[in-house]
């Protein structure tokens, strides 16, 4: 698994999306993938990654979440070996739903580094993504929790000085900001704005077509980036 790259879509259903239908939309999240070279991230269940894993070859699958455990004894915990097993090569950490404490957190994000997992780690603030970075995560989600599902991004300052600041402390992590991302100029906007990639679920799973408004995002990213990039004379 290489190491993140840029830039990159997050499609994350969370828990609406399992089986079946969890499926359908990361086979069609791979055929973006495919078609327009842009690295998505794709969050599914525990229980579908060794299935979606088996039915794509340009997403990378992603668990949700693990606990800082090696195999041997932990009931009931998610041991990162069985997540690399099944074929997840991402991991998310600290999502607002599902929160760790401090020092798990550290752990988890050296468990991944063991197994070669790209971590996505959330903040809910610039302080807080700050203090992830010195963790030295590969990606960092700066997401304000209370925009999480409004359908309202962050504004211009914020982006501009989150993934300054993020930046500062560790040149190495790449900032992402979310929260609030509905559609493709939401996208476009925030990868201007300094942003290595973005990501939703509501934005995607309400849209008439989630499969198109995934086209839709990976299309406006990459133009925003590349945009950026020409800008910076990179």
């Amino acid at each position: 698994m290489a190491k993140a790259k840029t830039p990159f879509l997050v499609v994350n259903p969370k828990s609406y999306l399992y089986g079946k239908e969890s499926l359908e939309l990361a086979k069609a999240s791979d055929q973006v993938a495919a078609d327009t070279g842009i690295r998505i991230y794709f969050t599914c269940p525990y229980a579908d990654i060794r299935l979606i894993k088996e039915n794509t070859e340009h997403i990378v699958v992603t668990a949700q979440s693990m606990d800082p455990l090696t195999p041997g004894r932990g009931m009931g915990h998610v041991l990162p070996e069985s997540l690399k097993e099944a074929g997840a090569d991402a991991v998310f950490l600290n999502h607002a739903e599902n929160p760790k404490i401090l020092s798990d957190l550290s752990q988890s994000i050296k468990r991944a580094k063991e197994l070669e997992m790209v971590s996505i780690v959330c903040a809910d603030s610039t302080v807080e993504a700050k203090a992830v970075a010195i963790m030295d995560p590969d990606i960092i989600i700066a997401e304000p929790t209370d925009l999480i599902g409004t359908g309202q991004i962050a504004d211009d300052v914020y982006m501009v000085e989150t993934v300054k600041q993020i930046q500062e402390v560790n040149p190495n992590v790449q900032p992402m900001i979310a929260s609030g991302v509905s559609t493709a100029d939401d996208c476009y906007k925030i990868v201007k704005a300094g942003s290595d990639g973005t990501g939703c679920t509501s934005g995607i799973l309400n849209a008439p077509s989630p499969a198109q408004r995934v086209r839709e995002m990976a299309e406006a990213i990459i133009k925003a980036y590349n945009e950026r990039m020409n800008e910076q004379g990179e």
